[in-house]
């Protein structure tokens, strides 16, 4: 029954009775969770759950979370975030705190239930044409984001997100770093719109076409854009370069898995003598110049899911099937085979 799969002390990670913030491992479990909090949350008002029958609230009340607020859409009155505090009690107190969140913003991902999946899928289209910063659940995300920065100042804000909810605080995440604010960021399973490079067998193969691609996308710039110099004061994604989200991806998830080999390919350039053109094509889209051509515009709207710099975690624990690869429930297994890499945009 769906409500087994919804119940904290059924799948929740109940192996997490001692927090310790300096691991990452139970970091990136908790912020899971509370993303988990936040589906949960919506799926209680769809069901009617109130009171001691609601399955939500062991999601954050047993890492000592309290809900403060949910995050309501406009347009369909469901649930699509909720913000966190951290207040746990003076015996749980020890050095590691300091490395805690003192405010969790979580999203959610998309709900396949009639009560909100005609929303949820207009926004996963609006992800697609790269339009989510013209919705009004992201003014409501956003304005949510910087309300809690003003508050209580960026070292104390975390954001979370999963697959729709990962774009949104991806988004979020960008909009404040370029004022000068840097978050903590967990976005598992994000959205990376490009064709399934990373799906290809061949690592030659592999590395012709995202070579190919790196080309006709430098090219494109400089034809859309022309060869003005900027300097790195000015430049839009080297000043964003300062943010280091942690992405979640899973390689059999073909939603995601292209942040693999974007950040693979760019790390790869540079050692062959290639990075000025990677440079010009790692912050491009190439979806999105085409169509600037198209409309003859100089101006290609920025691309949501490209990034300068990443602390990347790849799941290469085997997976069932998709549904499993894009699942946020595996992000708080105790027994996941990860490979971490940083990377940094120079």
């Amino acid at each position: 029954m769906s409500f087994e799969r919804e119940d904290f002390g059924l799948l929740g990670p109940l192996h997490l009775n001692s927090i310790d913030w300096e691991n990452s491992n139970h970091r990136r479990s908790i912020a899971a969770s509370l993303v988990q909090g936040t589906y949960i949350l919506e799926r209680d008002r769809q069901e009617k759950r109130q009171g001691s029958q609601a399955l939500a609230p062991p999601w954050w009340e047993f890492f000592h979370f309290k809900l403060i607020r949910q995050l309501v859409d406009d347009a369909d009155s469901c649930v699509f975030g909720a913000i966190y505090e951290y207040a746990p009690p003076s015996s749980h107190c020890n050095d590691s705190i300091d490395q805690s969140p003192r405010y969790v913003i979580a999203f959610r991902g998309t709900i396949n239930k009639p009560d909100s999946f005609s929303r949820d899928f207009s926004l996963d289209i609006h992800v697609i044409r790269n339009g989510l910063h013209q919705t009004s659940r992201f003014e409501i995300a956003m304005k949510a984001v910087q309300n809690m920065v003003a508050m209580v100042g960026d070292s104390n804000v975390w954001l979370a997100g999963h697959s729709l909810g990962a774009a949104m605080a991806m988004l979020a995440g960008k909009t404040i770093a370029k004022t000068g604010n840097f978050l903590e960021a967990f976005l598992f399973n994000p959205p990376f719109l490009s064709a399934p490079i990373e799906r290809i067998n061949y690592g030659n193969v592999k590395h012709g076409l995202r070579f190919a691609s790196s080309v006709i996308t430098a090219g494109l710039v400089l034809a859309t854009k022309g060869n003005s110099q900027t300097s790195q004061s000015e430049d839009p994604f080297f000043i964003l370069s300062a943010w280091t989200p942690c992405l979640f991806v899973n390689p059999t998830d073909h939603l995601c898995s292209e942040y693999i080999g974007y950040f693979e390919h760019r790390k790869k350039m540079e050692e062959i003598g290639y990075g000025a053109i990677e440079r010009l094509a790692t912050q491009n889209s190439l979806g999105d110049l085409f169509m600037s051509v198209v409309r003859r515009s100089a101006e290609a709207t920025e691309p949501l899911h490209l990034l300068p710099s990443a602390y990347l975690t790849v799941n290469l624990t085997p997976s069932q099937d998709f549904k499993q690869a894009h699942g946020i429930q595996q992000w708080w297994r105790p027994d996941l085979h990860l490979k971490c890499n940083l990377y940094k945009y120079k």
